[in-house]
């Protein structure tokens, strides 16, 4: 046995997991700068220390075999806390450093947190940023990325979360609006106004968004809204645009010269921030740095402290 296990070299692990991944000697050999011939022999190098066969030879590419998948399972387990740890050890203990991939929906990651990273990242020029901008969810767990700005706690149990801030949904319209149609004085005023909202059809991220449109209606009917969006951020812009009235996260009145808030004293659901990390980034600097950076950062909004 300790035969085999000594053939089971990193190099041969690494091709090896390089061509279950593209599927092919050919591409795998792009990758790893070898030539197809070269990831060819390391496999059936590997295979040969083993004593079975890792992949199925098809017309179309190569298939894992049982072993094979088994083999790939771990290796990629393997690779992947090597990822970690390599990321970790890289961290010196005076800066922070390395590579930070921070996920947050495309409206609060647009207004919000990009106009605010540059201050980040000149305190903290070791750190590699990158933003990944998605309203589904990336997959913390599988390092799709580091850390997450959520809006809805996680449901995955590996996750560490922090419960940043609640803030409430506004009605907001553009100046050039009202100038045309007038100011709304009371709830119901809004059945002769154009209304903007999220289209229940896409699922909106928080219930009763649509509050505007049943809100204190004269005869029970729901308001017909003008147009529907499936995002936020579009629906705000809309808004800046002067095409109606639409409810929005509080966030939206601090980052636009072009909204004014309407029927200040009604509000509709909250919204909670929640930062979302993996379990093993828990002692990590740059998440840390980073968690500390967005408390002070969030804590302006709407002057929470």
């Amino acid at each position: 046995m300790p035969h085999a296990a000594g053939n089971m070299d990193w190099d041969k692990l690494r091709v090896f997991h390089a061509v279950a991944e593209a599927g092919s000697f050919t591409h795998a050999g792009e990758t790893l700068n070898l030539s197809q011939s070269a990831v060819s022999r390391q496999i059936s190098a590997l295979e040969e220390s083993l004593k079975v066969s890792l992949f199925h030879r098809h017309a179309r590419g190569l298939i894992l075999t049982e072993q094979g998948e088994l083999l790939y399972e771990t290796v990629h387990e393997v690779f992947g806390k090597l990822a970690t740890v390599e990321a970790k050890l890289g961290e010196s203990k005076e800066r922070p450093e390395g590579p930070l991939t921070i996920t947050t929906t495309l409206a609060f990651g647009s207004l919000w947190l990009t106009p605010r990273i540059r201050r980040f990242m000149e305190r903290y020029p070791d750190i590699d940023v990158t933003i990944a901008l998605n309203d589904t969810e990336l997959d913390l767990a599988m390092r799709q990325a580091d850390v997450a700005l959520r809006f809805v706690p996680p449901k995955q149990p590996d996750l560490i979360q922090r419960h940043l801030l609640s803030m409430p949904y506004h009605v907001f319209a553009a100046p050039e609006y009202l100038k045309k149609y007038g100011m709304p004085k009371h709830v119901r005023d809004l059945d002769d106004h154009k209304i903007i909202i999220y289209g229940e059809e896409f699922k909106p991220p928080v219930q009763e968004m649509n509050w505007l449109l049943t809100a204190d209606t004269a005869d029970g009917r729901p308001r017909k809204p003008i147009l529907k969006l499936n995002n936020i951020y579009g629906m705000f812009r809309a808004v800046e645009s002067g095409l109606g009235i639409a409810a929005l996260p509080e966030y939206f009145s601090s980052e636009s010269s072009n909204l004014v808030k309407i029927l200040p004293e009604e509000h509709g659901p909250d919204v909670n921030i929640y930062f979302v990390y993996a379990e093993e980034l828990r002692h990590s600097k740059r998440v840390t740095v980073f968690r500390d950076f967005l408390i002070k950062e969030i804590s302006t909004i709407n002057g929470h402290r």
